[in-house]
């Protein structure tokens, strides 16, 4: 794993829920001796969102913005500094999901401060987008039973994926790993992590894709 070091300092880890990102994150944090920036939780308001409580999407929103923004505003990456970030989300991850749980009108309001908190944050070097079909990640949502997820909807979980894939269809801020999670399962086996980590140890420039399937090697356009 020492090529890993070659990678760049601020790399982010992103993907629906239950694909596996945060395992990946803390994984690579350790490995590199890196910082780690885990995703804020709040369970309450999601508990609330989820049971489709009256304005409960627009303050659970605004509430993860707002922690999203301060944690990733904290980071130390100027040029003198040597210190490497591994983040288990993107500051733009928030915008995706407040277009699918806002009105119009409430959506106005939150773009406002959007586009204020994202002209004053770092963009990662590299962005590592982990897949899984619907069926999986439903799979895993009802293995882990998670009590603050058992309220997310099939539809919901359906409307999340889609929207993460038009996302990363377009994304081109930094040099992008996408890897396809649903054939793998590198939290229970170790020689699935282990293909992967020897991926992410690569030099990676523009868009790659990963399909681990068996033998198959990684393509790339």
């Amino acid at each position: 794993m020492a090529k890993l070091f070659d990678l760049p300092r601020y790399i982010a880890v992103e993907g629906p829920i239950r694909v596996g990102k945060s395992t990946l994150a803390t994984i690579l944090a350790d490995r590199l001796n890196a910082q780690r920036v885990t995703d804020p939780e709040q369970t309450s308001l999601l508990r609330a969102f989820y049971d489709g409580e009256p304005g409960a999407s627009f303050q659970a929103q605004f509430a993860f913005m707002i922690r999203r923004f301060e944690q990733l505003q904290a980071l130390d990456l100027g040029a003198r500094s040597q210190k490497v970030v591994i983040s288990d989300f993107i500051f733009e991850k928030d915008k995706l999901f407040a277009c699918l749980n806002l009105n119009d009108q409430e959506l106005e309001t939150y773009n406002r401060y959007y586009n204020y908190f994202r002209e004053q944050l770092p963009t990662p070097d590299l962005v590592i987008y982990l897949q899984a079909t619907p069926e999986v990640l439903k799979k895993r949502l009802k293995k882990k039973n998670a009590p603050g997820e058992k309220a997310i909807s099939e539809d919901y979980l359906e409307e999340v994926v889609k929207a993460y894939e038009h996302f990363f269809f377009h994304y081109t801020s930094s040099d992008l790993l996408i890897v396809n999670t649903s054939e793998i399962d590198f939290v229970e086996r170790n020689e699935d992590l282990q293909e992967l980590l020897r991926k992410v140890s690569a030099p990676i420039k523009g868009t790659q894709y990963f399909l681990p399937l068996g033998s198959q090697e990684a393509a790339s356009a």
